[in-house]
């Protein structure tokens, strides 16, 4: 962001040096990356006078070559050999004294004036031509004045030779606020408690209403405001000097004059504006529309552009009821309807631009524009008619011509303030000091943030809409440091920091990387996959996945042209890659997201699954390595389970389709895992023939489960006791609907379930015998035989009941 020192002195005053005001700047938050002075011809002609030539004669050795002898108002003239051949005595020139540095116009490399000899005469300066001096290209000869101005005034008077500063600030995307120098102003007037000094729009007036113009608005959300005027009798020309030095100060080119000014009410106020020439909007009709996909359009540059239907355009009524484009709303311009030399009236466009559907258009277009710069970023949605009024104004005094028809202002839903709860206990919280409540409000209205409903305990911040960056209370609070001073926080003996952020009390990655931890301690190695995958693998288990494959449109080949629907033969390919290389024994594990098309939506699930294969351990000396069986994934399963504080689960059998035996936890009905051993079908699909053991967990749903809150109490003072049966129940009844049945009778005593043997045999046809233990506990005392005896009692009675249970006691 390229802002001019003089520029800036007119908005507000400034007694500061440039240096000083960029110390100011970066100091509250507009970190000045340079600073430069910036004349308007090079080098400032310092060492370069109006002299006098006195005499001049042939040069002796040299036909083409004048002696001269020049007034530079010291007290003996100058003897300087010229050769051009206008010079003559009595002239008034300009010369370039000995030390002066000048900079020729087309030339990289400076002239130092020094005292020489020329062809043996001694030449103690030089009478300068235009180009020369920098002033010009014109070489035909000396520069020949018409001045009484004294021999020896400074040259840079005669020629009005001003300077300027340029002060560069590395503006970051949150401060839009800033990107003008009336932005820039702003936050000067909040540190220096100073006055804005905005031109008055007082003048403006409608001349005539020769020229109306009609203005559509199709698109109220791309262009939530849109307003513009008709100047006619405009003389188009080339720019004054003041204003064509404003803009090449901070880089920009000038044009004409009408365009000129829209470029200086950009980087004045922060607020694009844009000119058609009013002759070429056929219709006298504006439309702020979109247009169908594959509209062609030239840009002001040459290059024809494809729109797409989310690109907001400025058309005029064009023909047969379809609207014709102009331009790229708050992009680029095109190329039929810009001002020209020929131009004498022109529409006059001040308008507030949706940011997203601009930063999608520039971006899509590749185009960086000035004014795309700022309407991506957010302007000032109350600006554009007193932008539209001191453009107007400006116009009329270098161009001429009336303002013909009444401002269109469309503005159906005015953007509101933002309002901002703020507490002083915060505020003093997070600047690390107590701020006097007076030099608070005072910092907040000199940034235009109003207080309302102020009490002992805090205020609302209103808030202007142009500051899109300051929305919480956190950002009012920056405001205030920022303009207060980072500096004068002195810091405390315990440095320490706060923040008002609310987090999340359950954080999910630092419970993915705990349930990790957990698998790579038991000897897990994790794996990431690819989400691309065959659309093959999957067929052969489509009734077991809900929804359809997610199709990939321009997929690189057809092993990979769908998204995974489970993890399984992802997981599966790891397994064949390794066991190919003689890596047999495999624990393995993936947090990994699958895709499905359920009812025409997209639908992705982040899942967790672990596979094992091979052996369960390493051979060695004291131990025999032996085959990995279900029951050693299921203790793996319980304690991921655990990790995440789920218990009281469910258990109903696996699908059949893809587990040749295994189980499902479910959770509320739901489903929390499944697992057991793979179906060798599914397995032989990668040519592997080792039984291989998956676990699948609905990641999502264990989360929604988790509860971080820890409630602890004390250890029981009382023993517990334990008791045993053999319970012989039908082949069918599984120990989890025992274990189910005893936590339904006894709520109170029963501590644990478990079962320690179970017995099948010829004697016991049809039937199975469980061994079960059972652990009570009174926290309140000792348990007697009398109770215990009672309690068992409820529960043989309970399994006889349920289950026709027979009790061997």
């Amino acid at each position: 962001m390229k802002i001019s020192y003089k520029w800036l002195k007119e908005l507000i005053e400034i007694t500061e040096s440039p240096e000083e005001i960029g110390k100011i700047l970066t100091a509250t938050g507009l970190e000045v990356e340079s600073i430069e002075e910036i004349e308007s011809i090079k080098g400032g002609l310092q060492g370069v006078v109006i002299g006098e030539v006195l005499t001049r004669e042939k040069h002796p050795e040299a036909d083409r070559l004048s002696l001269t002898t020049v007034d530079v108002g010291g007290e003996n003239p100058l003897s300087i050999v010229c050769g051009a051949a206008n010079v003559a005595a009595g002239q008034k020139v300009v010369v370039a004294t000995v030390g002066a540095t000048l900079y020729p116009m087309g030339s990289d490399q400076p002239l130092v004036l020094k005292k020489s000899k020329i062809r043996g005469a001694l030449s103690e300066g030089m009478i300068c031509a235009e180009d020369e001096l920098g002033v010009g290209s014109s070489h035909d000869g000396i520069l020949v004045l018409d001045t009484d101005l004294p021999n020896g005034t400074p040259a840079s008077e005669y020629f009005g030779i001003s300077s300027d500063y340029l002060i560069e600030i590395g503006l970051t995307p949150n401060r839009a606020d800033a990107a003008s120098h009336y932005g820039v102003a702003r936050d000067l007037k909040a540190y220096f408690n100073r006055e804005i000094k905005l031109p008055s729009v007082d003048a403006f007036a409608v001349n005539n209403e020769n020229l109306p113009f009609e203005v559509e608005v199709r698109n109220s959300e791309a262009a939530p405001r849109y307003a513009g005027l008709t100047l006619t009798g405009l003389k188009v020309a080339e720019s004054p000097e003041w204003l064509k030095q404003r803009l090449a100060t901070i880089g920009i080119r000038s044009i004409n004059n009408i365009v000129d000014i829209t470029n200086f009410i950009c980087h004045e106020l922060g607020q694009p504006m844009h000119a058609f020439d009013a002759d070429k909007v056929t219709g006298n009709k504006v439309i702020v529309t979109t247009l169908p996909a594959g509209t062609t359009f030239v840009t002001l540059d040459g290059v024809e552009r494809k729109l797409s239907d989310s690109d907001l355009m400025i058309c005029n009524a064009g023909t047969g009821g379809n609207p014709e484009p102009m331009c790229i709303a708050g992009v680029f311009g095109g190329i039929t309807s810009g001002v020209t030399n020929e131009t004498t009236s022109i529409f006059l466009e001040s308008a507030y631009f949706s940011p997203v559907w601009v930063r999608k258009t520039a971006q899509r277009f590749a185009l960086k524009t000035d004014s795309s710069f700022r309407f991506e970023r957010g302007t000032d949605p109350n600006m554009p008619l007193y932008a539209l009024k001191r453009a107007a104004l400006l116009i009329q005094e270098i161009a001429g011509g009336t303002v013909s028809s009444n401002i269109t202002d469309i503005y159906p839903d005015p953007v509101a303030d933002f309002e901002v709860k703020m507490t002083y206990r915060n505020i003093d919280r997070l600047i690390g000091k107590s701020l006097d409540k007076t030099l608070i409000t005072n910092i907040l209205n000199g940034l235009d943030i109003k207080i309302q409903d102020q009490t002992e305990a805090g205020f609302t911040a209103i808030v202007p809409p142009y500051r899109v960056d300051v929305q919480r209370e956190a950002d009012v609070i920056e405001e205030i440091l920022r303009i207060y001073g980072f500096g004068q926080v002195e810091l405390s003996d315990a440095l320490s920091s706060d923040y008002l952020s609310d987090f999340p009390v359950n954080d999910p990655e630092k419970l993915k990387l705990r349930v990790a931890e957990l698998l790579v301690a038991n000897g897990f190695n994790e794996m990431i996959n690819n989400s691309l995958t065959k659309p093959d693998y999957h067929i052969s288990i489509a009734e077991s996945i809900q929804g359809n494959p997610v199709k990939i449109l321009n997929y690189l080949s057809e092993d990979l042209s769908v998204m995974r629907q489970t993890l399984i033969f992802s997981g599966l390919e790891v397994i064949a890659y390794n066991s190919n290389r003689r890596q047999k024994d495999l624990k393995l594990f993936e947090f990994g997201k699958t895709y499905n098309e359920i009812s025409e939506k997209y639908v992705e699930k982040e899942r967790l699954a672990v596979f094992l294969t091979g052996n369960i351990g390493q051979e060695s000396w004291f131990e025999k390595s032996r085959e990995v069986v279900f029951h050693d994934l299921a203790g793996f399963v319980m304690q991921v389970l655990s990790a995440v504080k789920i218990r009281d689960v469910e258990r109903t059998e696996a699908d059949a389709a893809i587990f040749k035996f295994g189980t499902t936890l479910t959770l509320n009905r739901k489903p929390v895992v499944t697992f057991g051993q793979l179906q060798a079908a599914i397995a032989k699909k990668l040519d592997i023939k080792a039984p291989v053991f998956y676990a699948d967990f609905d990641w999502d749903y264990m989360l929604k489960q988790y509860d971080a809150f820890v409630q602890y109490k004390e250890v029981a003072k009382f023993p517990e006791v334990r008791r045993d049966l053999s319970v012989v129940v039908d082949k069918k009844i599984t120990f989890d609907q025992l274990r189910q049945i005893a936590y339904k009778t006894e709520r109170q005593l029963l501590r644990a379930v478990n079962v320690f043997d179970v017995y099948e045999g010829a004697n016991l046809e049809g039937k199975k015998s469980y061994s079960v233990s059972f652990i009570l506990q009174d926290d309140q005392q000792t348990l007697t035989d009398k109770v215990i005896d009672k309690t068992m009692q409820r529960l043989i009675s309970a399994y006889e009941r349920e289950f026709e249970a027979v009790i061997r006691k």
